[in-house]
């Protein structure tokens, strides 16, 4: 890993001809929304005509995206080809995708595997974990393990089997145990930075065009409560 002290503050984990890889601070949007903040695949794009002299038009494909509270891996494909590829890979779930929660209240099994139906709700952009099937509710499964015991909190390593929205927070939630910082998940109290205690920690893929296996790790934010891991 490369710390990169760009005008943009990217912190770069991988990167070469077909990709780059990043880790998303709190606060950093990866695509453009209706906020009009400035995303950061943007952010990437003007680091990479920065660093090659590029001239005209960058091309940058975004693969996947992360919450905006959320910190740690977000794949971008510099390539046409390497879109398409990556688009498959993350579409068949032929990724290993392993992420670092922190919660309040611990679990009452230190390792478990949740599955759940969740159900999208448009309006206030959030979803409910139901233990069965309503209508419009899709599968989701992911498996924990509680790693660690902090003075006041509890870290889980979450490895997601599938991907819907919002789905470590909501089902953390359903379990009685939401995110620190996660209010729209039932935690009591926001964090000063706006953001969750959850991060992309790990991401395990087959390159789109070597086909080499490629293994990230985001190093976790300079924070107290992280920083005790």
């Amino acid at each position: 890993m490369k710390e990169l002290s760009n005008k943009n503050n990217l912190q770069v984990l991988h990167e070469d001809n077909h990709i780059i890889v990043v880790n998303k601070r709190v606060g950093d949007i990866v695509q453009g929304d209706k906020t009009g903040d400035k995303p950061l695949s943007e952010v990437v794009k003007e680091y990479i005509k920065d660093k090659y002299n590029k001239p005209g038009e960058v091309y940058l494909g975004v693969v996947h995206r992360l919450d905006r509270p959320t910190t740690g891996i977000v794949v971008f494909a510099r390539t046409s080809k390497a879109l398409t590829r990556l688009n498959e890979l993350f579409k068949n779930r032929e990724t290993q995708k392993t992420y670092w929660a922190i919660v309040k209240n611990k679990p009452s099994k230190s390792e478990d595997r949740l599955i759940h139906f969740i159900k999208r709700n448009e309006k206030n952009n959030t979803s409910k974990a139901h233990i069965k099937e309503v209508p419009d509710s899709k599968l989701a499964s992911l498996d924990y393990t509680v790693f660690k015991e902090l003075t006041n909190y509890f870290a889980l390593e979450i490895n997601l089997h599938t991907g819907r929205h919002h789905q470590i927070r909501a089902q953390l939630a359903a379990i009685g145990s939401p995110i620190k910082g996660d209010l729209k998940y039932g935690f009591d109290r926001s964090n000063p930075d706006g953001g969750i205690h959850l991060h992309a920690r790990k991401l395990v893929f087959v390159h789109p065009v070597s086909k080499e296996e490629i293994k990230i790790i985001a190093p976790v934010p300079n924070e107290v409560i992280w920083n005790a891991l």
